[in-house]
């Protein structure tokens, strides 16, 4: 791979009024798909580009073929008109590619798959079983370039047919897009003029006659001048026909009849037969793409090469594909504008450990195979690590990535029911989903496939379906395992695929157990003919005395009753399950969702409760999630593009009863992890009015130690941010939270009463958002916990701002912000502006004797102050000493506490000082506090020689003997 340098791009005709510029010669492969165009200005400048594998750019106009045909002025002005409506229409990407920046439809990258010249023979080859689908493509005929595909043979013949195919997900479109983009910017020489046809386009025509002049010249308005040249552009005119499996072609003459006049009307499928033929414009080259299913449509002796769109087979492929998508600048703020665009080194950090899980973990290189799925990696990472899209879930990206591969795709358009091919996905691999998630599995035999896609088949036409889609869309879902002690088994090509699937599967009620399936056909049976018997049987009890006949008439009423309350019953057993599958005890202890997606990709291990064991049973924590997901509206809309309709009944049905679940299982304390879950679980299903009944027992947030990434901010704002009630307490301690976190989670803070942000590096600047917090009219916090945090004099300022105003702030932690002398000064030299406060933790903050005095004083001024916690600061046993005289004169004003001591006593608040060591030991200063604790205990061992009293001197014994312990417990072996 090397950069190509700026180069002028060539003229169509010498004698146009434009400065003429010469023929582009060994132009590098262009990786960008498009830039912009303005008005009537020539398709230029070039642009800086990357060589890759062989690109059409390299393709020269072969001596000894035709020269230029379109010399006239007209003519080359109608083909630049062409060229750039083709590139505007060609530069349109879809929603879910502009996700990845702004400058992403632009500038975005291409990297070609590996194609790989095939035979006739190998494709005639009969398959042997469902791995040998699998097989990777055999190191047979050397790979082909784009450039290469128009090459003469082997045997030195000219090549003017070429069929490309490969199963869904292998990048057949992205390939045409990009051919047809590198003609449209003069990178394809070899061919004056390109006419792309769609083949769903062509067989939404039908029967209905038209000639070949007629398709160009509605589909491509300015080529109506050029039409009669066409049949002197020979091999310089290329006609590119994606998605012939959606054409039905019968190149028997008793079936289409001989036609070479562009001009003569026929049905669409006949002009392309006869195109095929070589029968109509014998001279025209043609590039096919198909998938492999359809390939035997044509038959070979009208083909000159075929070549298998292979994917990347390649690793180094996949690490440029990853390289240039994740490289892609943010588009900024997420939604809120609360979001933090990733840097250059972060992009790179994570580019590298995906590299790295690449090389060390086979089975995602194997599912990488596919472009497809290296799209679904690059989105999935965009999710967890970019600002979010508003309104942008996890299922939604899933959707939107089976809508990509599988949108207007049937099975096979010679079956007259027209089936869906992500409906028959949904209804066998999601069936094989299914059981491997009720039997807690995920690797699969080859029976296990094969009873799952022949089940219920009956038919020699459901068996050609179940042909179509092993040839074309088995491999897209399934993969050989490539782990050691489970070769010759199936995976899911990507893990969380597996447990949509399975959702999917559910939500769409393919899962019937065999009394539904009976209950439902009698009650179909009874519904036809039971207002006919209905009648019948009232007309005879009127001029019958049988008694037996009205009661046959209310039978016929109860049966759909009964069925309708078994259908009731069953949505209640599927809600029930996904329930319990959400709160299984088993996994309380590992990592949240959102971080074992991200480990899986990345390759990070998350902690297990036996890290030197193996899990004992899969983790399925994502299939109750994406159930909840596909009963939102923006999702079952996408499925019902896909064939796949989920009715507003059933998804309103299927909520209540996951409702009424939760409802009675969501009440139960959860872990911190767990928590998140349930949380992410509601911002999948979108749906705040549902979310707000659920979680109104909800009272208190406790995600202490979840690593709360800008998503998961998020997350977590979006669900409980439009809550009415106040939750007693929210406890981020130790998240990783930053300001901009901050930012995102303001609506949530402004609902709690005790919000605890202990242990999360915040700096001067995160007390910005805390003033403003504090500040706010809705603000009803009465503890705030900071301790910890590197907050610094600064960032006490900026707090103090907040307090002016504050009302309902009662207390406040500062333990161990790093404050020193001026933060304590600062302090109390402003505390009398509040007048709520009643308790103020300044320990451990590295404060001197003069601080800690001019505190202490502002403390017993403050009205409303009851504590004020200074021990662990620098203070000298002088300090110590004046600071209780004054204490033991200060009646009814607010308790210092800088010592284990009061006089000759203990003190009360011994246990408080205990209790926030043991808990931040991990976190402090071993060093400085093992001093702390040695100046303590001699505080008590000075107390306990001055008393007389024996309880006295019991109570400091005691008190001294936990702290020795604590002493002892730092200065072992494994501390």
């Amino acid at each position: 791979m090397r950069w190509g340098c700026y180069l002028p791009r060539a003229s169509w005709y010498s004698g146009l009024g434009r400065t003429s510029q010469p023929p582009d010669e060994c132009l590098p492969f262009l990786t960008h798909w498009s830039w912009p165009l303005k008005g009537e200005r020539p398709l230029g400048p070039l642009r800086a580009f990357i060589r890759h594998h062989g690109s059409s750019a390299d393709s020269a106009s072969p001596s000894g073929r035709h020269g230029q045909v379109f010399r006239s002025i007209s003519a080359a002005e109608a083909i630049q008109r062409h060229r750039r409506n083709l590139a505007e229409w060609f530069i349109r990407l879809p929603r879910e590619e502009r996700q990845f920046g702004p400058t992403f439809a632009l500038d975005t990258v291409h990297v070609d798959p590996v194609i790989r010249e095939s035979t006739p023979d190998e494709l005639l080859r009969p398959s042997a079983g469902l791995a040998q689908e699998h097989q990777p493509p055999p190191a047979g005929l050397p790979a082909l370039a784009l450039s290469q595909l128009f090459d003469p043979d082997a045997c030195g013949r000219r090549v003017q047919t070429v069929v490309l195919y490969g199963t869904v997900g292998t990048g057949k479109s992205t390939l045409v897009r990009k051919m047809v983009l590198d003609w449209c910017y003069g990178r394809l020489p070899a061919f004056e003029l390109l006419i792309p046809f769609s083949c769903e386009d062509l067989s939404s025509l039908g029967p209905t006659p038209t000639s070949l002049c007629q398709l160009v010249a509605q589909r491509y308005t300015p080529l109506k001048e050029v039409l009669p040249l066409m049949t002197t552009a020979g091999s310089r005119l290329l006609f590119v026909l994606h998605g012939l499996e959606r054409l039905n072609l019968d190149f028997r003459l008793a079936g289409t009849g001989l036609c070479s006049d562009p001009e003569e009307p026929g049905a669409p499928a006949a002009i392309m037969v006869n195109l095929l033929r070589k029968y109509m414009l014998p001279e025209a080259s043609i590039l096919v793409t198909t998938r492999p299913s359809a390939i035997g449509r044509i038959p070979s002796k009208y083909v000159g090469r075929y070549g298998e769109i292979c994917g990347f087979s390649d690793t180094n492929l996949q690490k440029l594909y990853f390289q240039l998508r994740l490289n892609q600048p943010d588009c900024g703020d997420g939604a809120g504008g609360a979001g933090v665009s990733a840097t250059p080194a972060q992009r790179d950090n994570l580019v590298q450990m995906l590299s790295r899980n690449l090389e060390g973990h086979h089975q995602i290189a194997a599912a990488c195979f596919l472009p497809s799925y290296c799209w679904l990696v690059c989105a999935t990472l965009h999710f967890l690590h970019a600002p979010t899209p508003a309104g942008q879930t996890l299922t939604s990206i899933y959707t939107s990535f089976l809508r990509l591969n599988f949108s207007g795709e049937t099975l096979e358009s010679t079956d007259p029911s027209n089936l869906s091919l992500m409906a028959y996905a949904a209804r066998t691999m999601g069936k094989l989903a299914y059981q491997g998630v009720s039997s807690r599995k995920t690797y699969f035999s080859e029976e296990d496939v094969r009873g799952c896609l022949e089940a219920g088949i009956k038919t020699e036409e459901e068996f050609q379906l179940l042909h179509v889609f092993c040839r074309d869309a088995l491999r897209f879902f399934l993969a050989p395992c490539v782990e050691p002690g489970h070769l010759g088994t199936f995976v899911f090509t990507v893990p969380a695929m597996q447990e949509y699937l399975a959702a999917l599967y559910i939500v769409l009620g393919l899962h019937k157990t065999t009394l539904q399936r009976v209950g439902k056909e009698v009650t179909e049976v009874l519904g036809r003919v039971g207002e006919d018997v209905s009648l019948v049987l009232g007309i005879v009890a009127k001029l019958l005395p049988l008694r037996i006949l009205p009661l046959l008439f209310n039978l016929l009423k109860v049966v759909p009753r009964v069925f309708g309350r078994m259908v009731d019953k069953s949505r209640e057993a599927v809600a029930q399950a996904m329930v319990l599958e959400m709160f299984r005890e088993e996994d309380y202890y590992n990592d949240d969702v959102l971080d074992q997606m991200g480990a899986s990709i990345l390759g990070v291990e998350g902690p297990r409760r036996h890290p030197d064991e193996p899990p004992e049973d899969e983790v399925f924590e994502l299939f109750p999630i994406f159930m909840g997901g596909l009963l939102s509206a923006h999702n079952r809309a996408v499925l019902a593009q896909l064939g796949c309709p989920i009715k507003n009944l059933d998804a309103l049905e299927n909520a209540q009863a996951i409702k009424k679940k939760l409802g009675k299982l969501g009440r139960q304390v959860l872990p911190p992890s767990e928590l998140l879950d349930h949380l992410f679980f509601h911002y999948e299903f979108q749906n705040q009015r549902f979310s707000a009944e659920v979680l109104s027992s909800l009272r208190q947030l406790n995600l202490a130690g979840v690593r709360m990434t800008p998503l998961k901010c998020t997350v977590v704002a979006a669900v409980l941010g439009s809550g009415r009630h106040a939750l007693d307490e929210v406890n981020l301690a130790s998240c990783q939270l930053d300001p901009a976190g901050l930012r995102t989670l303001m609506p949530v803070f402004l609902r709690a009463r005790k919000l605890g942000l202990q242990l999360n590096s915040l700096g001067p600047e995160a007390c910005r958002d805390l003033r403003d917090l504090l500040l706010h009219d809705q603000c009803q916090i009465t503890t705030l916990r900071l301790s910890n945090n590197p907050l610094t004099a600064a960032g006490v300022s900026l707090l103090m701002e907040g307090l002016v105003e504050n009302t309902s702030l009662t207390h406040l932690s500062l333990l161990h912000t790093g404050l020193g002398d001026e933060g304590l000064e600062l302090l109390a030299a402003q505390l009398d502006r509040n007048q709520q406060l009643q308790e103020l933790n300044v320990a451990y903050n590295g404060a001197g004797d003069t601080a800690a005095l001019a505190l202490a004083k502002a403390a017993w001024e403050h009205p409303s102050l009851e504590l004020l916690h200074l021990y662990f600061n620098e203070l000298s046993s002088e300090g110590r000493q004046v600071l209780r005289d004054l204490g033991g004169t200060a009646e009814g004003k607010a308790r210092v506490v800088a010592s284990l001591t009061e006089g000759t006593a203990v003190s009360e608040y011994w246990s408080v000082i205990l209790n926030e060591v043991q808990r931040n030991l991990n976190s402090w200063d071993r060093a400085r506090v093992r001093r702390h604790l040695e100046l303590l205990l001699r505080d008590l061992e000075d107390s306990r020689g001055a008393t007389l009293n024996p309880w006295r001197k019991a109570q400091l014994l005691r008190v001294e003997g936990e702290f020795r312990a604590l002493l002892e417990q730092l200065e072992g072996p494994g501390s």
